[in-house]
């Protein structure tokens, strides 16, 4: 096993990082109340690698493999899990390489959070890690052996009801076996996953893990945005009507398989817009309580993370009229939002447009 990292790269593997800032975003939310907001139809186009989703016991009951799947390329693991006992466990990410020759790594962006008691908190943290941006890492996993995807977590002690939440972005130039585990803290990860059995999945209508095609999904919407002629609208993401989820297969059964709120799916919203005034942007959770983080980028040169909301954990656990400030923009100007589904949060959102001062 050999594990190297690397300061901030200019490009490697065809992925740009760039330097993000944290703006100031506590400002006075949209009024929804009463408020009618027209649907600004919007083409939502998936592409990208495979994603995997490990959420599937999502409250792990004993020790086990909760997903696993072999991939080869570009792929993203997004995990959400509890230690459902009643002693410390560790809950690991083990690549898993069954060729004679080495596989080499490439974790490219990536959030952890937790282990934690506060959910809500936990997820909020993998996605401002996530989205902010951190350093490159390679990993190698030499021939017929295996290397951890994320070392932190051999030395980590999730106590009962705590939670891990992850996402990771990696390369890889041979196939791998990936394996999401929970374990006794005392254990040798590789003889334990040698030994381990797939644990069985939640009931049916959370059966929250698989393979799915397609992890990220490009928004644009079907009009040139006017201040003057189009008023506020709203684009709706993660209601699976006018964003459909993700349809995939449990590889650990050949099961079919929904991913209920696209988690792990990370979206790239373009608006285009006309150069006459300004846009404010909010969002809005419709499905229940939510906490999470937005990138951004203007003009090309600006980078932003955005925390939704700003002045406090959550939002929208008892009002579904809540909003939260992103910004106000010059129409006319290259605008990209960063979003993806929180662990914990609940879906759908809609992101607001609407005219600004």
């Amino acid at each position: 096993m050999k594990w190297l990292r690397l300061g901030l790269l200019p490009m490697i593997m065809a992925v740009v990082l760039h330097s993000t800032v944290q703006a100031a975003t506590v400002q006075p939310a949209i009024n929804l109340k009463g408020l009618k907001l027209p649907e600004w139809a919007a083409t939502i186009s998936p592409y990208g690698g495979k994603l995997l989703l490990s959420d599937s016991p999502e409250t792990v009951p004993a020790d086990g493999i909760m997903y696993q799947d072999i991939v080869n390329g570009d792929t993203r693991l997004f995990f959400h899990h509890v230690n459902g006992t009643s002693e410390g466990k560790k809950i690991v990410v083990l690549l898993e390489n069954s060729a004679d020759k080495p596989v080499h790594i490439t974790v490219y962006q990536y959030g952890l959070g937790g282990p934690g008691l506060d959910y809500l908190k936990v997820g909020k943290k993998v996605q401002l890690d996530y989205v902010k941006g951190d350093d490159v890492y390679l990993l190698e996993a030499s021939g017929k052996e295996s290397v951890s995807l994320i070392p932190s977590l051999d030395h980590s002690i999730v106590e009962p009801n705590m939670l891990v939440n992850g996402m990771y972005d990696f390369k890889t130039d041979g196939p791998v076996n990936v394996k999401v585990m929970m374990m006794p803290v005392d254990a040798d990860i590789r003889e334990f996953a040698a030994q381990a059995k797939v644990l069985p999945p939640d009931v049916a209508e959370y059966r929250l893990r698989g393979t799915f095609e397609g992890k990220d999904r490009l928004v644009v919407p079907g009009q040139t945005y006017d201040t003057k002629e189009h008023g506020t609208v709203a684009v709706t993401l993660a209601d699976n009507k006018l964003d459909p989820y993700v349809t995939g297969i449990d590889a650990t059964d050949g099961t079919r398989t929904t991913n209920y709120g696209n988690y792990g799916i990370v979206y790239k919203i373009f608006v285009p817009s006309t150069a006459d005034g300004k846009m404010s942007y909010y969002l809005n959770p419709r499905g229940g309580e939510y906490a999470g983080w937005l990138g951004v980028n203007y003009r090309h040169q600006e980078n932003y993370t955005i925390a939704t909301p700003a002045d406090k954990m959550s939002f929208g656990h008892k009002n579904s009229n809540e909003s939260s400030y992103i910004g106000t923009y010059e129409g006319g100007k290259s605008l990209w939002l960063t979003f993806s589904p929180p662990g914990a949060s609940n879906l759908p959102v809609k992101l607001i447009i609407a005219p600004g001062k």
